[in-house]
């Protein structure tokens, strides 16, 4: 569902609405010119389409709700590996752990700021920087561990430093990990079908009513984009919380010098 990251919610709601109400109301025309021709029985068709809608909703929901778990979990871990880098920069040796530390400060704001940054080129960017200062810090504890005096202090902060790197490759990685398309495509296609098939039974009734076929395609459609929601990252109504980097931020700035 990557490619869907870039649409508004709202265009998608809209579009996936306008398609359910229009595929209900050709079933129901269907079923108008079906009535009294022997094929009012479906019923049963009607309930196994909505039974099945039921379970691939159920699964696509929990799916989604994985990978928004995954996501929190990955905001605490990059938390925690951004602190224990910065406490383990002030071993190194003046001045490497005054610049390291004016890095992370930056590093910690740029990943909170990133997280509010849902433009694909602004994430680019971001992560161009993040790797940046990976590199920069690499750099100073890579010349704190050729002199024999900080060599101790530099294999703390060079372990930090690995940490580090792994916590944002983890971030970056279920960011990334969407709901297959697949998936996506059999939940439209089996609500496509469960819509038209219910706007079918109402077109053979003698009085059919378009109401409740349009108001189950407006449900359907709330589910569906509640599901979306919760898969994609940095937009709609459903975040994961920041607030653990942004307690990062905080303490590596309020960090007196060593």
């Amino acid at each position: 569902m990557a490619y869907l990251a870039d649409v508004p919610l709202s265009a998608i709601f809209l579009v996936s609405l306008a398609v359910m109400m229009a595929l209900s109301e050709i079933g129901c025309r269907f079923g108008m010119r079906a009535r009294g021709k022997g094929k009012e029985d479906i019923a049963t068709l009607e309930a196994a389409a909505f039974g099945l809608l039921a379970l691939m909703i159920g699964f696509t929901f929990a799916m989604a709700l994985t990978r928004f778990e995954a996501r929190r979990e990955a905001v605490l871990s990059e938390a925690g590996a951004i602190e224990a880098a910065a406490l383990r920069a002030r071993l190194l040796p003046a001045p490497s752990d005054a610049e390291a530390m004016t890095l992370l400060r930056e590093y910690a704001h740029l990943r909170v700021a990133m997280t509010r940054a849902p433009r694909a080129e602004d994430l680019r960017a971001g992560i161009a920087r993040s790797n940046a200062i990976h590199e920069r810090l690499w750099q100073q504890a890579a010349a704190a561990a050729a002199k024999p005096e900080s060599s101790n202090s530099a294999g703390l902060v060079i372990e930090a430093l690995n940490d580090l790197i792994k916590a944002q490759q983890r971030r970056l990685a279920v960011v990334r990990n969407h709901v297959p398309t697949e998936v996506m495509a059999a939940l439209y296609g089996i609500a496509a079908l469960a819509v038209a098939l219910s706007g079918y039974a109402q077109g053979l009734r003698a009085a059919p009513s378009r109401t409740p076929v349009f108001l189950t395609a407006g449900l359907i459609c709330c589910v569906i984009i509640l599901i979306v929601d919760i898969e994609t990252p940095f937009r709609g109504f459903v975040h994961v919380n920041q607030q653990p980097l942004i307690d990062a931020a905080a303490q590596i700035a309020a960090m007196p010098p060593r």
